[in-house]
This record gives structure tokens, sequence and C-alpha cells, in this order.
């Protein structure tokens, strides 16, 4: 008899256990019918050069209309600039320094098998997810993450010529690293014994001829489909590619600027005092032609203003695209119910320091523009000195999608930026943190509205010297002297903000 009860007690149970679930899940769809969708921009290489950042020769009217509808963050910075990195720290809400995940190669499963990605933690929220474009750095040994998307991710090309005399119709060093060749093609010579592709090209042709003129109308495409189904909420992620090198983009977005008027480098000199592995010359920029392999960043001038119109010419280009989505989006009418974000990945140098392209920690390659629009939050037009950080978006983006602080089981570093975005006189942190490694030292850097202190600890023997910077952007906003040496108790303020970060432990240097 007491068996009979017991059994009888665990049916009931378990019938409301289920019925639980049921009413849970239900409740979780009805719910998801209200919840804004989410359009998610990530730009590769994109500095503040744009009309909204008060870059006065830019061409980039569809970014600042998009700014005009939300808010800007003027201070706002990658947590590591690379490519790879940078999206992990997107897409995960960690640093690099909390996750140790700074290299390519790394996925980072293998770090967190269970990890929950932004998308993924929409998805799980009752969304649509999917993606188009650059989003997770595919390339270089790193691959997508197919657990994030609730369909195939729809993958464009990074590296991407039209003309014949750009590749010679050989396989170049970039094609091959973006397209992980070393995976499929056996005896691949090294990527230093292929050849180089052009650096630029300018054909007269229509915009879906390149890569983000395709995702521009793939977006287009799927807005359409999913305006079909207004219950279900969505979280799309477009990525462009431009103004990524190679510089190839149509004429007709060249032709937007006279190259005698482009601004050119201010300091082409590497800080005094600083240590050499903060410094940067050559790097990328040489993967491609004509650009010399031998020298070291001091281009002619003829050099550095053809790569500097063909940086603006990609940058407008891409806004272009971008202008296209934003406008399907409002001639559906579902913009009143969706938050857009803008996001570059990292800055990129133009020839400051003798410095092109990224991998520093300098304030070119570090700073990046944030833009989010959020009806009923944002107001129309507003701007914010409040320091920001990519990290932060993962959770501003669940807060304001009134889902519950994501935990995790990776580290989440960001902070929510909803009181920055209904206030942008509110302040809620006062620093931002960033990282770069480089020969076998790990730079670790905090900025605040006035300084950047770096310091470099060597991950192999910790019997070297710890290296410092210190830069005053008040009084030095070109970093044209190191002033670590001259000022200990800042560097000894900043090092204890640096310390309160949480710490992995290192993976070997590459």
């Amino acid at each position: 008899m007491k068996h009979l009860i017991l059994l009888n007690t665990l049916v009931l149970l378990t019938s409301f256990l289920l019925s639980a679930q049921k009413i849970s899940k239900s409740e979780q769809e009805l719910n998801s019918k209200h919840r804004p969708n989410i359009l998610l921009i990530l730009v590769d290489d994109l500095k503040p050069t744009l009309g909204v950042y008060g870059d006065p020769v830019a061409h980039s009217p569809n970014i600042d209309r998009l700014a005009a509808k939300g808010m800007t963050f003027k201070n706002a910075y990658c947590n590591q600039a690379v490519c790879l990195a940078s999206r992990y720290n997107l897409l995960l809400g960690s640093r690099s320094t909390s996750s140790g995940i700074f290299n390519f190669g790394t996925e980072f499963r293998t770090v967190y098998p269970d990890a929950v990605t932004l998308p993924q933690y929409f998805m799980n929220a009752g969304y649509h997810v999917e993606s188009m474009g650059k989003v997770f750095h595919i390339g270089h040994g790193n691959t997508n993450d197919e657990a994030s998307w609730s369909i195939p991710h729809h993958k464009e090309k990074v590296i991407e010529y039209l003309l014949p005399e750009s590749t010679n119709r050989r396989l170049t060093r970039e094609e091959a690293f973006f397209q992980n060749s070393q995976m499929f093609i056996e005896d691949l010579p090294r990527n230093k014994d292929l050849p180089r592709g052009a650096a630029w090209e300018s054909p007269d042709v229509l915009d879906d001829a390149y890569a983000d003129g395709r995702v521009a109308s793939h977006a287009i495409d799927r807005l359409r489909e999913l305006n079909k189904n207004p219950d279900k909420p969505f979280f799309m992620a477009v990525g462009f590619a431009r103004p990524h090198l190679p510089f190839c983009a149509p004429k007709k977005y060249w032709d937007l600027y006279d190259p005698q008027t482009l601004p050119m480098p201010v300091n082409e000199e590497q800080p005094i005092g600083a240590p050499n592995c903060a410094k940067k010359r050559k790097g990328e920029i040489t993967q491609f032609f004509p650009i010399p392999e031998e020298e070291e960043g001091l281009y002619p001038d003829s050099l550095k203003r053809k790569l500097i119109h063909g940086y603006y010419a990609c940058m407008s280009y891409m806004d272009a695209q971008l202008g296209r989505v934003i406008t399907e989006l409002e001639r559906l009418e579902m913009d009143d119910n969706t938050i857009i974000v803008l996001w570059g990945d990292h800055g990129w140098h133009l020839g400051d320091h003798g410095t092109w392209t990224k991998h520093t920690n300098f304030e070119q390659a570090t700073h990046i523009p944030l833009v989010f629009v959020a009806p009923g939050v944002t107001s129309p037009g507003s701007k914010t000195e409040q320091i920001a950080e990519t990290v932060d978006i993962y959770p501003t983006l669940t807060n304001l999608a009134g889902l519950n602080h994501p935990v995790g089981p990776q580290p989440i570093d960001g902070n929510s930026l909803l009181p920055v975005l209904k206030n942008g006189n509110e302040r809620i942190k006062d620093h931002a943190c960033h990282a770069y490694i480089k020969n076998g030292y790990l730079g670790e850097a905090i900025r605040t509205q006035q300084y950047r202190m770096v310091r470099w600890t060597n991950t192999q023997d910790a019997s070297k010297e710890v290296l410092y910077e210190l830069y005053d952007y008040y009084k030095d906003p070109h970093e044209t002297q190191n002033r670590a040496a001259e000022n200990p108790e800042i560097i000894a303020e900043m090092e204890k903000m640096l310390n309160n970060h949480p710490k992995a432990k290192m993976e070997p240097a590459k």
C-alpha cells in the first residue's frame, strides 16, 4: 500500500513538473513575442573615421544617419586589436586576459566547451538567430561556431579580387589564410612563399560584385522573410569585411575623395622611450604588393596617400551597404521594435607611428566606433563620453531585451551600458581594459579618460623585467613619448585597476 501511495505521488509530481515545464515554455514563447529584435552590425578594421565622430572628409552618410537615431559612444575600445580575439571578446563577453585566448588557431570551444555565446543566449531565450558575412573570424586555422546559429551561417569572402592583374590568377598569401587553405591543400607552400595580392583595386562594377554588397542583399532578403513571422523575435548578425585589406571597392567610392585633401599621418615616429615589444612596423601590410617588404612603414607620400585613399573608399563602400540594410528595415516598419548595434572590431593605423593595420596597444588600433539604437531607450542623436569596451555589448543587449544577466560558463567581463543609454551623463566605469601579446610579452592596458598605462610581462620567464608605458592624452594625444618613468604614482594607481581584473593562465606565445 505504501509503495502504491509512493508511486501515485511520483506520478503526480512528474505530471506537475511536466506541466510546469510546458507552462514555462509557453510563457517563454509568449514573452518572446514582445521582445525586441536585435540587429548586430560588425565591421572589420573600422576606426572612427566617420562623420559622426567628427572626421571632416569622411563620406559616411548612412552610419551618420544611424547614429542620429540613437547613441554614439565617443570613447569605446576593443579588448584586443586582433580580428579573431576581438570577435571572441564580443561573442563570448570575455576579455582575452580572462579567457586566455589571444592567438589565431585557438578555437574557443577547446577552452570553454560549454560556452554560451551571445547569439546562443538569445536562441535559448526563444529567438531565431542567424549570421552572414564576417562574424566569427573564419581563417588562420579558425572556423565558425555552428552551435551559435539557428540556421547555417552564410559565409562570404574577406579577401576578394575582380581584376586578373591583382593576383595573376594565383592563390595569394591572404587568400590562403582566410580560406584555411592549409587544411585542404596538401604540400601547400609556406605562406611567405605564396605570391602577394594587390593592396587595392577599383574596377567600375556594381556593388554586389564584392562580398559586402552580397552580404547586404542577403540581409535584405532575410529581413523580408523574417518579417512574415512578426511574433518570432530575431537576432541577426551582419558582418561587413571592408575596410579590411585589400582595399577593393567599386570605382565610384574612390571617386568620392580627392586624394590630395585626405589627412596624412601627423606623427610617424615611434614613442620615445617605448619598449621594443610595444612597437610595430611592417606586419600585415607587407602581405600585399606594391608595399615594400623590407621598408618599415615610412613610405613615399604617394604610397601613403594611395593607402589612405583606399581605406576611405572602402569605408564608404561598406557604409552604402549598411545603409541598404537599414533602409529596408525601415521600409518593412521593423525599426520601431529592433535594437541596432554598430561595432568596429578594432581600430586601424593609417601611418601614425609609421605603423599600418592593427596589432598594437596604441590609440589608433584600439579606439572603435560603437553606436546603439534602442527604441524607447536611447535619445536620437545623443552622444556620451562614457568609456565602453567590446565586452560590454553582451550584457547590454541581454539587459535591453529584458533577459537575465549572462553568467557563463565562460567569464562574463562586461558591464551593462543600459543606464548610460538612458542618460548619457551617467557613469558606470572609469576605464577600459585591453591587451596585446607580442614576442613573448603580454601587454595589458588600462585606458582612462586621460591616460593609458601598459604593463608588459614576459610570459616565458618571470625573472625578466616588467616594462611599462604611460601616455597622457590631454597633453600628448599623438603618443610621442612614454611618460612611465617620471610618473610612478600614476603607474601604481593604474596598476591597481589592472590587478582587479581576472587573469587567465597564459597559453604559450606564438
